[in-house]
C-alpha cells in the first residue's frame, strides 16, 4: 500500500476510535442515541406508601412501563419532610435511571425550612413535568368531631382557643405542605396545636382516624377515600376555591372568615441534574400523554387531583416562583427545622 494512502487509513481509523470513545463519556450516549431505557428505572417517592405522593407515582409508574417497555419501580425513601428521599435522587448518577417524584415540601418549602438540606433543589435536578395540583383538606375523625361537639372551622377554632394546648396536628413531616397548612391556620386564627409530624400520610391518617390524633390538613387525594367512607369529617378546604371534588365543603378562606387564606400541594416528577435533555424530554412527552387518558384524568380529578404535565421549562419557572412564596409564608408563620 501507498505510504500516503497508509498514513491516511491509519488517520482515518484514530479518529473514528477517538470519536466512539467520546461518546461513551456522554450521558444517554454510552448505549447509543435512543437506547434508554434498557432496565428498570426507579422512581423515588419521599414519603411513606399511602400519602398523596406515592398515590400520584403509581397512577403514573405503570404507564410508563407501557410506553417504554421497561418497569418504572416506585421506592419509598420517606422521612426529614421528604429530604433523605430527595437526596438520594439528588445523588443519583444523571442517567434517567432513578427519578423524585417531588413535591412542594421538597421543592418549594424546605429550603426556607431548613436550616440546612443536603441538596440543592434548584440546582441538583432537572426539572421534567408538573404531574399533578392538589388542595389540602382539614379533617378530623368523624368520631373525634362528634366527641367534641365541633362541625365547622369556627366551631374548631372557639374549641381550641377555649382548651389551650389541649389539641394536636398530624402532618406527613416537618416541612410538607400539610405541615405548612397547619402552621398558616395556627398563625392566621390564633389557635396553639401542637405538631406531631409522621413519615408520611399513610401513618398519620392511620392514627387521625384512630383518634390518636386530632386535626390534620392533608392532601385532598389521600384523605378523599376516608372522607367518602364517613370516617373523616372534612371542614375545609386550603385552596382559593372550593374543590370540584368536594363542592359542597367550604374553603378555609370563606369557613374562617380569613381571607387570602390559600395553601394548596402540587407533585412532579423530576430526575438529577445532568440528565440527557432527549430522556427528560420523553418522559414529559409521555408523563403528559398518560395524564390525558381519560380513565387516568377521571380517577385523579375523582380524588382531587388536577392533572398537568407541562414542559420541563414550565416546571423550572413554578418551581422557583414557589420558592419564592413558601419562603414568605414560613417566615410568617415563625416555622423553623433544625
Amino acid at each position: 500500500m501507498d505510504s500516503k494512502k497508509f498514513s491516511a487509513s491509519r488517520r482515518h481509523h484514530l479518529q473514528t476510535l477517538a470519536s466512539a470513545g467520546a461518546a461513551l463519556c456522554l450521558p444517554g450516549l454510552a448505549l447509543g442515541q435512543g437506547a434508554w431505557p434498557n432496565k428498570p428505572v426507579r422512581i423515588v417517592v419521599p414519603f411513606a406508601p399511602g400519602g398523596t405522593t406515592d398515590i400520584l407515582a403509581r397512577v403514573i409508574a405503570p404507564e410508563l412501563s407501557k410506553a417504554f417497555g421497561q418497569s418504572f419501580v416506585v421506592e419509598n425513601r420517606a422521612g426529614a419532610g421528604g429530604n433523605i428521599g430527595a437526596e438520594v435522587v439528588a445523588k443519583s448518577p444523571g442517567d434517567g435511571y432513578t427519578l423524585l417524584m417531588g413535591t412542594v415540601g421538597t421543592h418549594g418549602i424546605n429550603k426556607s425550612l431548613y436550616d440546612k438540606l443536603p441538596y440543592e433543589p434548584q440546582k441538583d435536578f432537572a426539572p421534567i413535568t408538573l404531574v399533578a395540583g392538589v388542595p389540602n383538606v382539614m379533617v378530623m375523625s368523624a368520631r373525634r368531631a362528634q366527641s367534641l361537639g365541633i362541625t365547622s372551622v369556627a366551631e374548631f377554632v372557639k374549641y381550641a382557643k377555649a382548651h389551650p394546648g389541649r389539641l394536636n396536628m398530624a402532618s406527613s413531616g416537618n416541612g410538607t405542605s400539610i405541615h405548612l397548612a397547619g402552621e398558616l391556620f395556627k398563625s392566621r386564627t390564633g389557635v396553639f396545636m401542637t405538631h406531631i409530624p409522621y413519615r408520611g400520610s399513610g401513618p398519620a391518617l392511620t392514627d387521625l382516624l384512630a383518634g390518636a390524633v386530632d386535626v390534620m390538613f392533608d392532601n385532598l387525594p389521600s384523605a378523599m377515600p376516608h372522607i367518602q367512607s364517613g370516617g373523616l369529617r372534612a371542614f375545609a378546604v386550603t385552596s382559593a376555591v372550593r374543590s370540584a371534588a368536594l363542592p359542597d365543603v367550604p374553603t378555609v378562606a370563606e369557613a374562617g372568615n380569613l381571607p387570602g387564606f390559600e395553601a394548596s400541594s402540587w407533585f412532579g416528577l423530576l430526575a438529577p441534574a445532568g440528565t440527557p435533555p432527549e430522556v427528560v424530554n420523553r418522559i414529559q412527552q409521555e408523563t403528559a400523554k398518560a395524564l390525558n387518558q381519560p380513565a387516568v384524568k377521571e380517577r385523579l380529578l375523582a380524588q382531587g387531583a388536577i392533572p398537568s404535565g407541562n414542559t420541563p421549562a414550565e416546571f423550572a419557572r413554578l418551581i422557583d416562583a414557589e420558592t419564592t412564596k413558601w419562603a414568605a409564608v414560613v417566615k410568617a408563620s415563625g416555622a423553623r427545622v433544625d
